[in-house]
């Protein structure tokens, strides 16, 4: 197929038109099919050829497929996502001509994957030629993906089997990559309500819900919603394949740190299993109450959790810490009227040296709020009192 003619390529094209054949016109219209290597089929004006076989809009969609190959060939990214967006913008004409049927269902899915892919790499180009702002051609991509999302999602026919409904999830799946990449997280929301509301729900692939829960984990976790981000992510975790090591350590960058704040410790076998050591001081730090540590944990993989966009997810930590470290104090001290200096001491000797009494009385505030200790202050004798029964709750 890399060396097929154009005729050749143009004739198996119309065939799979003209049969409703979705999945073999969206293999001939992706550009993870081989033909897109094929120099015979990298023409930068092939709109002649395109008009003598095709109908509008399918031979302007055509023809600007194959002026991407072209660009593509040329490295030309910026041009091969201008090709693109025309591409899925003559699609959205197509698709909401077809009132009745999906078939084409799979042609969306090739050329809104591609507009993505190539959004990234133009961006990228424009970034190192110092011209235009970088993410403008993801945010043009997110546009056109919003065109073909409204149309599947305003299909309110009867048969399920033949509903545009059913491209609304890998719409859904590639947004959310745009947007946390654009860092727009907001734009999620009304996305997530449209899946949770949609009859068809349960039925998508266990793939395509790994993603949209791994995604929608990731929101939850930066809404501080922690629960809702532990059950999604377990979700994603739990149901991907066990060969996606990658995808697996993935979901775990963000899964491990909510279930730290809930309190649930990773076990060393996992973190070595998943290549994910960085956690493991992290880990031991907040379980011992080890503030020296957790702050030194947190300097030396600075980099990794900043790039993984979790470092201040990971500070919140520290409260946690504090919490188990004020448990040992009350242990040790066996009283539920604890010396405020007494807290400041063991701070002390733990490299927090410029906490001052204050300083502590607020951070006990906080895990009284939070209820994370059950008691009160009594400012007049400078103590913590604690609840006789259960003072330090469970964090889940």
């Amino acid at each position: 197929m890399a060396n097929v003619s154009l005729n050749g390529y143009l004739q198996n094209l119309e065939t799979a038109l003209e049969n409703k054949d979705g999945m073999f016109a969206g293999d001939l219209l992706s550009f993870s099919h081989p033909h897109v290597a094929s120099p015979r089929l990298q023409l930068e004006s092939p709109e002649q050829q395109c008009e003598q076989w095709f109908p509008q809009p399918w031979d302007e969609l055509i023809a600007a497929h194959l002026r991407c190959c072209w660009a593509v060939a040329n490295h030309d990214f910026v041009e091969a996502h201008s090709c693109q967006s025309i591409v899925v913008g003559a699609f959205i004409k197509i698709f909401q001509s077809q009132k009745d049927e999906n078939w084409a269902l799979p042609i969306m899915f090739a050329v809104t994957l591609d507009s993505r892919l190539f959004a990234i790499r133009a961006d990228l180009q424009i970034s190192k030629r110092g011209r235009g702002q970088t993410g403008d051609k993801l945010e043009k991509a997110a546009e056109l993906l919003m065109g073909c999302f409204r149309i599947c999602a305003s299909d309110n026919r009867a048969q399920p089997d033949d509903s545009k409904k059913w491209g609304m999830l890998n719409l859904v799946n590639q947004l959310f990559k745009i947007y946390f990449k654009i860092n727009k997280l907001h734009l999620c929301k009304p996305l997530i309500r449209a899946i949770d509301s949609l009859p068809i729900k349960e039925s998508f692939s266990i793939a395509q819900m790994v993603t949209y829960k791994y995604y929608v984990g990731r929101k939850a976790m930066f809404d501080s919603d922690f629960k809702g981000a532990e059950e999604y992510l377990t979700f994603a975790f739990e149901h991907c394949h066990r060969a996606a090591q990658q995808n697996k350590r993935l979901i775990l960058i963000y899964l491990l740190p909510v279930k730290m704040l809930l309190g649930q410790m990773p076990k060393q076998s996992l973190l070595r299993k998943y290549d994910l050591l960085q956690f493991a001081d992290v880990a031991t730090a907040v379980s011992s109450g080890n503030l020296r540590l957790l702050n030194d944990a947190m300097e030396k993989s600075h980099a990794f959790f900043i790039k993984c966009g979790i470092y201040l997810i990971l500070e919140k930590l520290k409260i946690i810490t504090y919490r188990n470290l004020f448990k040992k104090v009350s242990l040790i001290l066996k009283t539920h009227q604890l010396p405020i200096k007494d807290f400041t001491v063991a701070l002390h000797m733990l490299g927090e040296t410029d906490i001052d009494e204050d300083e502590v009385e607020c951070i006990l505030a906080n895990l009284i709020y939070e209820n994370k200790i059950k008691g009160y202050l009594s400012h007049q004798h400078h103590k913590l009192v604690i609840s006789k029964q259960n003072a330090f709750p469970p964090l889940t």
